[in-house]
């Protein structure tokens, strides 16, 4: 991290004086320094409650693809959205469902079909947990119009759209 960087992160979303004035300075360095810093804070939380649950930092990234998962997910394609193999994804919903995070259910009629739920008592652990994450959350958005969140929205499932369509690197 350079020097600016590190000024930057410093600074308090809170503070006025910290947030990029409108122009140049809103370029893709700016852009790049807060993406950096939210990730930042949002592993540091993530890694805090796979801690206190006795969990790998990627068995919450699981969870978090669980949970945000329009219908329930089988093991292929929890593998394809974490970039995992069949072995590591087996042996994370093996700990998940260990600790009572997950449960799987055969519920097609092709019994080979395994569906991975979130178990209901586990996204009570997360909600209290991670209450806190939610009411920063609800604080930042009072501060934006519906107009401004609508934008913000729009950029964030872009930004997710284009970095959904970036290759693994090659080695």
């Amino acid at each position: 991290m350079t020097s600016a960087d590190s000024r930057q992160t410093r600074g308090s979303a809170s503070d006025p004086a910290a947030a990029p004035e409108p122009g140049p300075a809103a370029g893709l360095q700016a852009f790049a320094v807060e993406l950096r810093r939210m990730n930042g804070e949002i592993n540091r939380m993530t890694h805090d409650f796979a801690a206190h649950q006795q969990l790998h930092p990627t068995d919450v990234t699981a969870l978090a693809a669980i949970l945000d998962a329009p219908a329930p997910l089988t093991p292929g394609a929890l593998r394809e959205r974490l970039g995992l193999t069949s072995g590591a994804v087996t042996a994370c919903l093996d700990r998940l469902e260990r600790a009572g995070h997950i449960r799987r259910a055969r519920e097609s009629s092709d019994r080979r079909v395994v569906h991975v739920h979130y178990e209901a008592s586990a996204r009570m652990a997360a909600r209290d947990y991670f209450m806190p994450l939610a009411e920063a959350t609800a604080r930042a958005r009072a501060r934006f119009s519906e107009a401004e969140l609508t934008t913000v929205l729009r950029f964030l499932a872009a930004m997710n759209e284009e970095l959904s369509e970036v290759p693994p690197a090659r080695r």
